[in-house]
């Protein structure tokens, strides 16, 4: 063998290996864009859900809001009456035992007066 038929023997292993690395490199560049474009879509995805959530929350904000209107006047009659039951509360509980020493029968005194008075003719 002559040195041109090294030198070029040497040239086509160069070139074979720059070959090599040039498609090890390029598939590696096609796999980080794959990649990318996947992750994008996720993050798109993952963008459309928080925002259908948010808008989800949103409306039952709105719909918690519209209830809570709705229910106010109940809610006012509600404690209105439980007042009166508050006033007839705080009136039992300010009362003497009727029987000193003996709890059963002042409390079985109190649950007739009680009745008595929701007993009405």
């Amino acid at each position: 063998m002559n040195p041109v038929h090294i030198i070029l023997a040497l040239s086509v292993l160069a070139n074979a290996a720059l070959g090599w690395a040039y498609l090890g490199q390029r598939d590696k560049a096609a796999k980080a864009s794959a990649d990318l474009t996947h992750m994008q879509q996720q993050r798109d995805g993952a963008r459309g859900a928080a925002s259908a959530c948010s808008d989800a929350v949103e409306a039952l904000q709105e719909q918690a809001a519209q209830r809570a209107a709705a229910a106010a006047p109940a809610r006012a009659a509600a404690a209105k009456a439980a007042q009166q039951s508050d006033r007839r509360a705080d009136y039992t509980l300010s009362l003497k035992p009727r029987h000193v020493g003996d709890a059963c029968a002042s409390a079985q005194a109190l649950a007739d007066e009680w009745l008595r008075g929701r007993v009405k003719p």
